[in-house]
């Protein structure tokens, strides 16, 4: 198979493809012409990435889920500690965000929203001691 075949089969879009081959996630053969040539396997695991990628998973992670999905001796345990870690993370955006909400939410509602030049929002986001926890990352 080539590598629009794949991206379509696989749900996961060919300049994707490429940067999972360049971090040595898959290793597609090459054609004498120097064309990827993707196999059965390289389908399943591009699908295996592209779901794990949709639920938030790392790269690393995919590596680790990919190293455990091949590996016939695995312990499950392996795979359940990645998933438990993941998950956790998952929960702490969500406070932070959640956080974030009410804050803001504050903010607005403080706000009258009119013709006059004083705004709570504005002044909040200036003030230098308005959010310690403003800063905090939720990439």
């Amino acid at each position: 198979m080539n590598i629009g075949d794949v991206a379509r089969l696989s749900g996961v879009p060919a300049k994707t493809i490429r940067y999972y081959e360049e971090i040595g996630l898959v290793k597609p053969q090459r054609s004498e012409n120097g064309y990827r040539a993707f196999r059965e396997n390289d389908l399943h695991k591009l699908a295996f990435l592209g779901r794990a990628r949709m639920l938030g998973f790392s790269i690393e992670d995919c590596r680790n889920l990919l190293a455990l999905y091949e590996d016939d001796t695995r312990e499950s345990a392996n795979v359940k500690q990645i998933a438990e870690g993941h998950l956790k993370r998952i929960d702490e955006k969500i406070e932070q965000l959640q956080s974030m909400r009410s804050t803001l939410a504050g903010l607005v509602e403080s706000c009258a929203g009119d013709h006059r030049p004083d705004c709570p929002i504005l002044e909040d986001l200036g003030s230098l001691e308005a959010g310690a926890s403003c800063h905090e990352n939720v990439d």
